[in-house]
């Protein structure tokens, strides 16, 4: 009510003060304009008499000179007319005029002086008047008197009185008309979405499941936002303590983002947390004048983000948004998430050329093949190498920036991008504890000696106390090559490297998906989901398969497709049944032999369905662009199959977010044994995708498998992947990193090679040392 009655005031006193300035502007022009053309009348009138009454008062015919100012005298709104002598004295007048003619001396003294029409608005006896005077002549020229006419001005201020008068009414009118408007405005736009707002909040805290209302976003767009975020965490909050509650009763022990909170706050103790990854959480971007604020698809940003929200840690990645620079402080520091800061991110800008070398260059053209052993030649540049060792080295010191006051901080170090960072840190904070998790295989020693600077990558990662990999395959060759090319004493029976007085430990640490556990299958019909598929795709069909990958030679997709192809060829039934849908994101464009990838397996998708295809039905759909996750994952529930056939990968999650998914515990997961993922996931039906024959025996099995089966193997690995989550890895790996008792040395041990020492050896082969 107090809301109203101010809005009701406010608009009261806006639409008086309009009003006024609007009908005094009203009043001064038609006040000006009600006097310019009485003026106008006046001159005209006096120019009409002058010609009739110059003879007359030159010849002195005084009785003929009175009739004709009579006669002009009843003119509409001329009070009187008199007629002055040259010396200025009046002679004749109109009746009634007495009492004003006193007002005319001045201005007739002056027409005669001056010997020119003069007129003015006066005041006499409490009327307006407007007098105008004429020199009248003779017929030499001479002045012989004057004229002098008196027109009543009283009009003019009764007409502007009426325009307030008028003004006022429509002031009355506007104003009952515009708050009538205004409440039921109010009352439809502002109270009935409030009140909707209040009863949907209402309903939430109380449990319910009400649909979000419809309210306008243009007006209610900040409340709005920041209530369904509200919203959002109190659900979140809420199936968290339900989801605890009902694993503390039965006995389980399933990682949540609240039990990691929980979990890591214990172990940090106060403790600095940080990492490092070339790929940021937060990406901003130009949208025309706009800027949106994008997530990166990313296991990693799943992981890694509860730590440092339960530690307020600082996360320390390349800015590779084309807005970043704008959305940063003067320290290149933000904090994130944008709705609900709770950790600082660090931005480390990379020129064009450093970008080049250091990630496309050494890292994606040199230890990408390198370690995938994915039959493309590893490309090694020294140039490259010069990039990789300069990029390494400034992200070392905005990590020591970052550090600065910090007391034993923990750094947790991202992927093959950083093979040098863990020895950069160490050397300059020996109190902090390091870890670098390596996210791709680590090939056998044979392998990783092509690299021509294997001892400095590999003297970079013994800098950290932990190194972390996916299976304990990748730990085995990684010791096995640190065994052949450097110095060392690698203790087997603990999985540790000693080298020049300090230990680093290698321990697998198998990454996951954030599964959710839900105790009930969801309501839907597969069929139905994979119908409407179809009818999007514009293609006919009854059974669907699913890949997902970026465009990486890496992933198999040649390999699959012929697999396919090779399964329609030995089961013709299924021609005209079966689709392929292979999501496949655009990956590193800029490297040659990604580029080249892309024309094969579009050429590859082609030849195939030119064999196979009829009518709307065709064997394989590409889609060749980005999907969100809300888009893979329809995909995923109404597949028959996924195919996973990565030739080599660390683990591949793609596996891991289809089981995920399945919460109907249908589907079959085809699962190359290359990848990580098979070791975890012996329920899948795993295979060799360079063995065509058995990729489409495979798929047939998939397709064939008796239902009771296939739910059995679904559920066996949902239950791992549920039970080792990527909050279950990531409190792994920080539990392990936690538990390293760090030395303090008085000064940097001398065999620690600096930064001098790696640049001297650019272009060099390194030897066994």
């Amino acid at each position: 009510m107090r809301f109203s009655f101010r809005l009701i005031l406010s608009l009261a006193f806006g639409i008086t003060v309009v009003t006024f300035l609007f009908a005094r502007a009203q009043v001064r022009a038609e006040k000006r304009d009600l006097r310019n053309d009485l003026e106008k009348r006046a001159e005209v009138l006096a120019e009409s008499m002058e010609e009739t009454a110059e003879p007359l008062l030159a010849r002195g015919l005084r009785w003929e000179l009175q009739r004709v100012v009579d006669r002009f005298g009843n003119r509409e709104r001329l009070a009187g007319i008199a007629v002055y002598d040259r010396a200025g004295r009046l002679m004749i007048t109109t009746p009634r005029l007495d009492a004003l003619v006193g007002a005319a001396s001045g201005l007739v003294s002056q027409a005669l002086a001056q010997g020119s029409g003069r007129g003015d608005f006066v005041k006499s006896g409490g009327n307006d008047l407007h007098i105008y005077v004429m020199p009248l002549r003779a017929d030499s020229g001479a002045v012989v008197g004057a004229l002098a006419l008196f027109h009543d001005a009283d009009y003019i201020e009764a007409a502007s009185a009426g325009i307030w008068k008028e003004a006022l009414a429509h002031v009355l009118i506007q104003m009952v008309l515009i708050v009538l408007v205004t409440l039921l405005i109010v009352r439809w736009s502002v109270r009935g979405p409030i009140a909707k707002m209040a009863q949907w909040m209402k309903a939430q805290r109380a449990g319910g499941a009400a649909p979000q209302p419809d309210i306008p976003e243009d007006l209610f767009k900040p409340l709005a936002h920041e209530v369904t975020n509200l919203a959002s965490s109190l659900q979140a909050a809420r199936d968290s303590a339900e989801t605890e509650a009902r694993l503390r009763d039965l006995g389980e022990a399933m990682w949540t983002p609240e039990r990691l909170h929980v979990h890591v706050q214990g172990l940090l103790q106060g403790n600095g947390l940080y990492v490092v990854s070339n790929r940021e959480p937060y990406i901003h971007r130009r949208r025309g004048n706009a800027t949106e604020v994008m997530v990166p698809a990313s296991g990693l940003v799943t992981a890694m983000e509860p730590i440092l929200v339960a530690c307020a840690g600082t996360w320390i990645a390349n800015g590779s948004g084309d807005a970043d620079r704008e959305n940063v402080d003067a320290h290149d520091r933000l904090r994130v998430p944008p709705d609900q800061p709770q950790y600082a991110l660090r931005r480390v800008w990379l020129s064009r050329e450093e970008e080049a070398g250091y990630y496309l260059g050494f890292s994606n053209e040199g230890l990408w093949p390198l370690c995938h052993i994915a039959h493309t030649r590893p490309l090694f540049r020294a140039e490259d190498w010069q990039r990789y060792r300069e990029v390494n080295e400034k992200f070392a010191r905005a990590v020591v920036e970052e550090m600065a006051g910090a007391e034993e901080p923990l750094l947790l170090i991202q992927d093959y991008h950083f093979a040098l960072l863990p020895r950069l840190v160490k050397k300059a904070r020996p109190d902090a504890r390091v870890s670098i998790f390596w996210h791709i295989p680590w090939p056998n020693p044979q392998v990783f000696g092509i690299c021509p600077w294997q001892s400095e990558v590999l003297n970079g990662l013994l800098g950290a106390d932990l190194v972390g990999f996916h299976i304990q395959a990748h730990c085995n060759h990684f010791l096995e090559t640190v065994d052949a090319a450097l110095e060392s004493h690698v203790d087997w029976e603990h999985f540790a490297v000693d080298r020049r007085g300090h230990r680093t430990l290698v321990r697998p640490f198998p990454i996951s998906v954030a599964a959710e556990n839900r105790e009930q299958p969801a309501a839907r019909s597969v069929y139905v989901e994979r119908a409407k598929l179809f009818k999007r795709l514009d293609v006919e069909g009854a059974y669907l398969g699913v890949g997902v990958d970026r465009l990486d030679y890496t992933k198999g997709i040649v390999e699959r497709f012929r697999g396919i192809e090779r399964f329609l060829e030995l089961h013709p039934r299924y021609q005209g049944q079966f689709t392929f849908v292979q999501i496949a994101a655009p990956s590193r464009s800029e490297i040659p032999r990604y580029a080249r990838f892309v024309q094969e397996v579009t050429e590859e998708s082609e030849r195939i369905n030119g064999r196979f295809q009829k009518g709307k039905w065709k064997p394989i759909v590409l889609l060749r662009r980005h999907h969100s996750h809300a888009e893979i994952a329809e995909y995923y529930r109404a597949a028959d199959l996924c195919l996973v056939t990565s030739l080599h990968d660390g683990m591949n999650l793609v596996a891991k977010e289809f089981v995920a998914s399945r919460d109907d515990e249908q589907g079959a997961l085809i699962l190359s044994q290359f990848t990580g993922a098979a070791h975890e996931l012996p329920d899948a039906l795993v295979v060799n995708p360079y063995d065509t024959e058995q990729v489409a025996q495979a798929i047939r099995l998939a397709l064939e498998m008796d239902p009771e089966d296939g739910r059995a193997r679904m559920r066996r690995m949902r239950v791992r992947v549920q039970e080792h989550n990527v909050y279950h890895w990531a409190a792994s790996l920080i539990g392990a990193l936690a538990e390293i008792r760090v030395d303090h040395p008085i000064k940097p041990q001398a065999e620690v090679l600096p930064i001098r020492t790696l640049r001297a050896a650019a272009g060099q082969t390194s030897l066994r040392t």
